[in-house]
């Protein structure tokens, strides 16, 4: 006779592992279903591109904190040697007129007129003189000479205390600009070693293709060729022909040649070698001469300025062409002009 005894049930726990199981595979499956895809290779260059011209920013304004450091040292070395030197002049005033007193007093006492001299305060006690007619026009004089050298020791200690305070600052600064641009250049390196060996030879192949077309472009237009469509001045020219010597210099920041540089350090060196002193960035280097916001009367040697808060500048190269330093993991070269947001030249 046939059982006809109902099949056994599953148990509720074993019911509620094998439904936890299925919701996990059935969310794995989404997650993978919905991951983002790799980026492409434009994705990425377009990511790393970016955060270098982060950096850039942050090595210009770097630069111009190192600038302003240099600057206060020299200010505060320059305002402690005066105070130095005016403390000094005081003393002497001081041991002179001590050495009246001494004679007076082996003599059988002090002068009133000479206690002023020696007085912590000459406001004070020249008040009292006055009012007691007790200095010579010569004493009194003298007296004025001391209050004048104290005050003037006063204001130049509250300077250099000033100038200390701003100093600390400034180093302050320093320190957080570097470490903005360490991080922007590493989060670029990250991206780029998340890249295959054969991704990055294609890009690095893409953009010497871009040098070289540059390159060429450039030199049918530069000083010397008959293709030039406006030559720099003397000095202008001189110091283009002095930045081209620098082609294949790598890219460095806060460098200034010249074995590396970046872009506004290469654009004041090659005018040093000119004879020309600029500014130490790009910011400052807009005003050193005449602006020029119409590309086609750029001539070649001029500044190029680009971005709106004109962080990166290089040199007019000529027929459409800037000879610069780019940005970190590149060397000085040519490079289209309309690669880069332009907002003026400068005719020094």
């Amino acid at each position: 006779m046939a059982s006809h005894r109902r099949p056994k049930q599953p148990s509720r726990a074993r019911v509620t592992v094998l439904t936890a199981t299925a919701a996990a595979a059935v969310a794995l499956t989404s997650q993978a279903a919905h991951a983002d895809p790799k980026p492409t290779k434009s994705e990425v260059k377009s990511k790393v591109d970016k955060l270098y011209d982060e950096a850039e920013q942050a090595t210009e304004k770097l630069n111009g904190a190192t600038e302003k450091q240099k600057k206060l040292e020299k200010e505060v070395d320059a305002i402690q040697d005066k105070v130095a030197r005016g403390q000094d002049e005081l003393n002497e005033q001081r041991q002179s007129l001590g050495a009246v007193a001494a004679a007076q007093y082996r003599s059988g006492g002090i002068d009133p007129s000479v206690q002023l001299f020696l007085s912590a305060d000459p406001d004070s006690f020249l008040q009292q003189a006055g009012a007691l007619d007790q200095l010579s026009a010569q004493q009194t004089q003298q007296l004025k000479q001391i209050q004048a050298k104290q005050r003037k020791l006063a204001q130049e200690r509250k300077e250099a205390a000033d100038k200390l305070a701003d100093l600390a600052d400034t180093r302050k600064e320093l320190g957080k600009k570097k470490g903005e641009v360490k991080a922007k250049l590493a989060e670029a390196q990250r991206i780029l070693n998340s890249m295959t060996a054969a991704e990055k030879a294609a890009m690095q192949a893409e953009q010497d293709r871009a040098n070289r077309a540059s390159a060429r472009t450039a030199l049918t237009s530069a000083p010397g060729t008959t293709a030039n469509p406006g030559k720099g001045s003397g000095m202008s020219g001189a110091a283009f022909s002095a930045a081209q010597t620098q082609l294949g210099k790598p890219y460095v920041f806060g460098a200034t040649g010249p074995s590396s540089y970046d872009c506004s350090g290469l654009t004041s060196w090659a005018y040093r070698q000119a004879g020309v002193s600029l500014p130490r960035t790009s910011q400052a280097q807009a005003n050193a001469g005449t602006r020029i916001y119409s590309q086609s009367q750029l001539q070649v040697g001029d500044l190029v300025l680009f971005y709106g808060d004109l962080h990166h500048i290089g040199l007019y190269a000529g027929n459409g062409q800037v000879l610069h330093a780019p940005r970190t993991g590149t060397v000085v070269r040519y490079e289209s002009i309309g690669n880069m947001p332009f907002q003026f030249g400068v005719r020094v």
